[in-house]
Formats: C-alpha cells, structure tokens, sequence
C-alpha cells in the first residue's frame, strides 16, 4: 500500500520545444499543484526507467514524442508492465499510446473519424480532395506530417502501411474535450483553424459530449487523463482527428482560476483512487 502522501514520479520534458504550447509553464504549474497531496519529483522521460521503483506511482505528462527515443520508451513500457509499477495514464491505452492503428480500428466498426487508410488498394475508400495528409503511423506532435497534392497520393502510400492517408478535410474548427478518467473536465476549441493552439473555452453540447464520450469509453481506460480531438465539418458533423491517452497536453492556460481549480482536484481524485487499488 502507498503511504499516507504517495510519492509520484512526475514524467516530463520541461525544455521540448512545442510549437504554440509551452509544456514546461504547464508542468510546473500542475506538479506544484499537486505537491499539495504527494511527495513528487520531476525526470526527464530518459530517467524514468531507472527511476521509477522508487516511487508508488509513475505520471507521464508533457514528455514529447516518443519517435525520438522509441527504444527507451519501449523499456520502460516492458519494465513497468512486468514489475507491476503503477503509471498512469495506464498503459492499457488502445489509442495514441499505441500508435495510430486506433484510427484505422474505429473506422472499420464505424465511428465518425476522418477517413484513414494505410495501403495503396485501400486508397479508393478516401473520398476525392485537391489534398491528402501523409502522417508516420506512430508519429506524434504533427512530427513527419505533410500535405500532398491528389496526383502524388499514390506515390505516397508504402507498402509496409506505417504510414497513414487522410483527405484535407474542410472544417470550421477543432475542438477538444478533457477528461479525467471518465467524467468530463472542460472543453477547449481553436476558432481559426489556421491557428491551432489559440484556444478559447468552448461550451459543449449534450450531442458534442455523447461524440467525445463515445471514444472514452472505448479506450476503456478507468484512470487517467485523455483529450478528444475533434473537428467540425462544414455540415456542422464532428470527425475524430485524434485520441490522446498519453500525455495530452492540456493547454490549462486557456482556462480561468475556478476551472483550474476544478481540473487540479479531478486529477488528485483520480490519482489518490488509482494509486489505493
């Protein structure tokens, strides 16, 4: 059993350099919120692995792309898997934690995501665009994206399906749902969508929520902290874009005192309640 102020090994990457977020303000601000109710120190994700016994709980936050250090990650995935060390997010994510095949997964059994492919025969299922997304299957942080023209669509797709296909699709704007374990935080959304991380609060519908909690529940995670990532379609229709459940960054900023309040308490819940089972 933890003890009476659970010590927490808190995963991030203060100095990574995100375009339009700054992760390191986000991290001191919440870890110092948190010191509140746990003893908690701060590594980098490269430490976490020797690190990690020590402690009666790993949290991963604002840790960056693992593309840069996937063998590392990898370790530490085995080693906390098999020495029982408490991580949270847990590491049973069906989503972004494990690449992007989610997106693939949930098109098939028909939930509304963005149309995505993975092979070449398959890219007759994408509905014709002037431009389609090309993006590393287990890429992150938009790190290999790029955009290509309907001519070049073809050359674009490998034959080892590691990467994977999307028509542009024309929205009004992304929006994002917060949740800390199953229960709704706040939502966020960015009005030009040529401005992606100028976030202001957005008030969801009852139909925004049953979208966003559709995912949730499908990734079955009982603890930890998950962003649904959404856009709106010119006919007012939502689209998955992406399904974070391992180190969404929560743009806490955009929220006022009350709301990060609010946020802070719902994370400690969760962490106490999964740190006692």
């Amino acid at each position: 059993m933890p003890a009476a102020r659970p010590r927490l090994l808190y995963v991030t990457d203060l100095a990574y350099p995100a375009r339009g977020r700054r992760y390191g303000d986000e991290d001191v601000f919440l870890s110092s919120r948190l010191r509140a109710d746990f003893d908690l120190a701060l590594c980098h994700p490269l430490d976490a692995t020797a690190l990690m016994h020590a402690f009666d709980g790993v949290v991963v936050r604002n840790s960056g792309p693992v593309m840069g250090y996937r063998a590392q990650y990898e370790a530490f995935r085995e080693h906390a898997l098999r020495d029982g060390v408490r991580v949270y997010n847990p590491l049973t994510g069906r989503a972004d934690m494990a690449g992007k095949q989610y997106l693939l997964d949930l098109g098939a059994e028909g939930f509304p995501v963005i149309p995505t492919v993975d092979r070449a025969e398959d890219l007759h299922r994408l509905p014709e665009a002037e431009r389609y997304v090309v993006k590393p299957k287990l890429g992150a942080d938009s790190s290999g994206l790029r955009v290509v023209a309907a001519d070049a669509l073809p050359a674009a797709a490998v034959a080892d399906g590691s990467l994977l296909l999307q028509p542009c699709v024309d929205f009004v704007h992304e929006v994002s749902f917060y949740y800390v374990d199953h229960d709704f935080q706040y939502a966020l959304y960015a009005p030009r969508p040529d401005r992606r991380w100028e976030l202001e609060p957005y008030r969801p519908t009852v139909r925004d929520l049953e979208f966003a909690h559709r995912f949730v529940d499908w990734n079955g995670l009982a603890h930890g902290i998950q962003r649904v990532d959404a856009c709106r379609t010119r006919d007012g229709e939502l689209l998955l874009v992406e399904l974070e459940d391992l180190n969404p960054y929560l743009s806490l900023d955009a929220l006022d005192e009350d709301g990060r309040d609010s946020f802070v308490a719902a994370t400690t819940r969760s962490l106490r309640h999964f740190l006692a089972h």
